[in-house]
């Protein structure tokens, strides 16, 4: 199965910090909770280390 390096901000949350870094993970967990946040995504820290 192929990693998963894309997130849109309506898949993470506050707990996948590590993942998506601070910036990414509060983005997705505003998004959550219903604040106004563009859409968006996410690229996952580990995509941003390979490249």
């Amino acid at each position: 199965m192929a990693k998963k390096w894309v997130y849109l901000f309506t898949e993470g949350n506050a707990d996948m910090r590590e993942l998506l870094g601070g910036k990414g993970a509060n983005l997705a967990e505003m998004t959550n909770i219903g604040l106004p946040v563009p859409q968006g995504f996410t690229i996952t820290t580990e995509a941003c280390t390979q490249y």
